[in-house]
């Protein structure tokens, strides 16, 4: 029974490789996407077994890591298949690699190549995130907890690896195939709105209830994050991944050390419903203030 569904299997993504080959855009993403749920699936089973998870119901975030770690270690594999197919570079999906004589490691040379931009981004996520957060402690919205501050050490450098491993697959996922895909038939507008769109969307794989809110506002993050990429000289995903990467690392680093309390008498509206910034004016002025800096960038 395994070696009749292994053989089902690699049939089904020979093929669907094969007529990714000159699709249209609409197929291309349609067959990634389903080629990467059925590599997922021997996994996401036995998963969802072991840690007694139903589908639609809410996942604690160790066990929605745990699924997402098993999700995004595919992407690599997908991708690569896709580009060996239509015979393309991975510049074409916005990644960049310089292959040296004597090389280091494929993952130092990958980050090497677009170090500067990701570090370009994530500086600039982190001084938005400061800019906001400094408005809402003046406007008596939110209160630090000093006496926490100890619990960051441990936490920083792991919360740095996770937000940069998930930045980077999402920036790779939607910034980098999806829009790539649907801007070579469809143009830049609805490349832009639809993978925007289609991000925001996929967030309510994981949690409904709470993602709802946010809605809007990742929509308007994914249309930053695609801005990012347009302004980078070499139209690579590193700024956008740097953004996404370092928005993850402060505000998971502040939820996790319980550095600060949200009001809950006033100002919600600002700090964001059940505090979650991007259902609130604070997150979508965050990053009105990160397009407003990235246009400059291009302008100028």
């Amino acid at each position: 029974m395994l070696r009749f569904f292994m053989d089902f299997l690699k049939i089904s993504l020979q093929q669907g490789l094969i007529l990714l080959a000159g699709s249209p855009s609409w197929q291309k993403v349609l067959l990634f996407f389903s080629i990467w749920l059925i590599l997922w699936l021997p996994l996401a089973l036995p998963l969802s077994w072991f840690l007694n998870w139903r589908p639609f119901q809410p996942l604690t975030p160790q066990k929605k890591l745990i699924f997402l770690a098993s999700l995004y270690s595919l992407v690599p594999l997908v991708l690569w298949g896709a580009t060996a197919i239509e015979g393309i570079s991975a510049q074409t999906y916005g990644l960049k690699l310089t292959i040296s004589p004597s090389p280091p490691p494929p993952v130092v040379q990958f980050l090497g190549s677009m170090g500067g931009t990701i570090a370009q981004g994530f500086l600039l996520a982190v001084l938005g995130l400061i800019v906001i957060f400094s408005v809402e402690s003046l406007g008596g919205w939110v209160r630090w907890n000093r006496e926490k501050l100890n619990n960051t050490r441990e936490i920083l450098l792991p919360i740095f690896a996770v937000a940069l491993l998930i930045g980077g697959i999402e920036e790779v996922i939607f910034r980098g195939f999806l829009w790539s895909v649907l801007k070579s038939d469809r143009g830049l507008l609805v490349a832009t709105l639809v993978s925007s769109l289609l991000f925001a969307l996929s967030h309510l794989i994981w949690e409904q209830k709470e993602t709802l809110p946010q809605l809007p506002g990742l929509f308007i993050m994914g249309l930053v994050l695609v801005l990012a990429r347009w302004v980078t000289p070499d139209q690579t995903i590193g700024l956008a991944w740097g953004l996404h990467s370092g928005w993850i690392w402060g505000l998971t680093c502040l939820d996790t050390a319980e550095l600060m309390t949200y009001s809950t008498e006033k100002g919600q509206w600002f700090t964001g419903w059940q505090g979650k910034p991007l259902a609130g004016v604070g997150g979508l002025l965050c990053l009105v203030f990160t397009g407003l800096v990235l246009g400059n960038v291009a302008f100028f």
